[in-house]
């Protein structure tokens, strides 16, 4: 829908959303493609035990972060577009930039896992597809990215109730999938796969491997935090929040652990993906794998929707603070921001084609999604604990202090322990991607008349470039690839 630009986005034109809605929200952005492809990630690195580990130290993990976006909504309600705005509070400008890409970013190539993942669904009776990674695979794909782009572009409004009803209607196949398997696990084969093959290395080294793969399917748990300035209640973000995330962490490890007891995890291992549904056929027949193929179609597009609003809405408040350039704040009537969600697009459009020419499309896009979103957590983590050791805000509301402090620390080991597990090529892969971002905070800084960079943040931009150098230098040499 067209209508008259404008630069702002005041409150009684937002789309006010109710506790339901936004725990939907946060339930809806996670609940996408990870999913359905949870079996074959863990058969590739654990057994049964170290299955249970990695989700009892993910599950406890992402749930201080979740208590973290819950605290900071709380102390700071003034703040929005949560991630980014709580890195700019606690560490400054440059930092709060970064955060706000490297989200921005990390939602545009987990965008991409979703168009892969169905092309490779569609794939089983259309090989042309192939694994959702051919060119016919990446044209289809393109259509659909750019259809979206129309429907949400219509009103934040409509998409928002859209992705309510598509997360009740994407959940259910899932819960199906849990109850069948569990009803008809083998015992003997559950059993066999406590341990799993000899070749899977240490259990400390079977749980690193997981680390990723959790990562991408708890992105999500901070939706309600992204969209807060559209919140009927400031309260209802944090409860959103934490519902949200109980009720995701049981679905996960459930469709994780049933499916060891029903084949042996070298053979979940070989699964094409979405091998949720590869499970399920070997359970009940050919039935299972449409059921599942079905589902995950309307999972990963209720996602979809989900996560392209959520990266839109992040460069829209990071435009309006003004630390990105000011065409990204102009919106269109509907509370749309039009120039958001069109660089929104572009970016997913271009991660697209680079993952035509990658050796595992899918696995490429799902651990880059994860590696870009650690930064702003571990800001957005850092800054809750900066809370607690400086008392700001305690003076005022003092109950709560230890039990946040713990929260706060708790989360920032966590999210550098996932940096460890993501290991050195993630991490430079993700710096080629933040480190030319800076033209955008330079050109938003011209725009106001201030000097560029200050002298810690010099240091911030050195770290970045020489670490994107190094990236690229080893892309070209062939000592990482992607």
């Amino acid at each position: 829908m067209t209508g008259t630009d404008t630069t702002t986005t005041t409150a009684s034109t937002a789309q006010k959303l109710t506790l339901v809605t936004m725990t939907m929200m946060v339930i809806g952005s996670m609940v996408g493609a990870g999913v359905f492809s949870l079996p074959r990630r863990f058969a590739q690195e654990t057994g049964v035990y170290g299955a249970l580990i990695a989700w009892g130290i993910a599950g406890a993990g992402m749930l201080m972060l979740a208590f973290v976006f819950q605290t900071l909504a709380l102390r700071k309600p003034e703040l929005d577009a949560g991630v980014y705005a709580y890195a700019k509070a606690g560490f400054g400008e440059y930092l709060g930039f970064f955060s706000a890409f490297g989200y921005w970013a990390s939602a545009c190539v987990g965008n991409v896992t979703y168009w892969v993942l169905i092309m490779s669904t569609v794939g089983t009776i259309w090989p042309a597809m192939g694994d959702g990674d051919t060119l016919l695979a990446v044209t289809v794909s393109t259509v659909g990215i750019w259809l979206f782009f129309y429907l949400i572009q219509r009103g934040v409004k409509d998409a928002a109730a859209l992705n309510r009803i598509v997360t009740v209607a994407k959940v259910v196949p899932i819960i199906v999938f849990v109850l069948i398997a569990l009803f008809l696990l083998d015992p003997k084969v559950f059993a066999d796969n406590l341990s799993g093959p000899a070749d899977y290395g240490s259990l400390f080294e079977q749980v690193k491997g997981t680390m990723l793969v959790t990562v991408f399917v708890f992105l999500g748990v901070e939706g309600a935090s992204v969209y807060s300035r559209h919140a009927k209640r400031r309260q209802d973000v944090g409860r959103a929040t934490i519902l949200g995330f109980l009720g995701v962490f049981a679905i996960f490890a459930s469709v994780t652990i049933v499916s060891y007891g029903i084949l042996p995890s070298s053979e979940i291992a070989e699964l094409r993906q979405p091998s949720m549904g590869g499970v399920l056929e070997a359970a009940v027949g050919t039935w299972g794998k449409v059921f599942v193929s079905v589902g995950l179609i309307v999972s990963v597009l209720g996602a979809y929707l989900a996560w392209t609003l959520m990266a839109a809405e992040v460069l829209f408040v990071a435009a309006a603070d003004d630390d990105m350039p000011r065409f990204l704040r102009r919106t269109k009537r509907g509370d749309v921001p039009f120039n958001a969600l069109l660089l929104t697009s572009i970016l997913i459009q271009l991660v697209l084609v680079v993952t035509y020419f990658s050796e595992d499309a899918f696995n490429f896009a799902l651990d880059l999604t994860s590696a870009l979103t650690l930064i702003p957590f571990l800001l957005a983590a850092a800054y809750a604990l900066k809370l607690a050791l400086t008392r700001e805000t305690y003076v005022e509301q003092p109950q709560g202090r230890g039990r946040e402090l713990t929260i706060g620390a708790l989360a920032v080991a966590y999210t550098i322990f996932l940096l460890f597990a993501a290991g050195l090529k993630f991490v430079l892969v993700s710096l080629i991607i933040y480190a030319p971002a800076t033209l955008l905070f330079i050109k938003a800084r011209r725009e106001q008349g201030r000097r560029l960079f200050s002298g810690p943040e010099l240091v911030i931009l050195a770290v970045s470039i020489v670490g994107a150098v190094v990236g690229v230098v080893a892309l070209a040499a062939g000592w990482i690839s992607i």
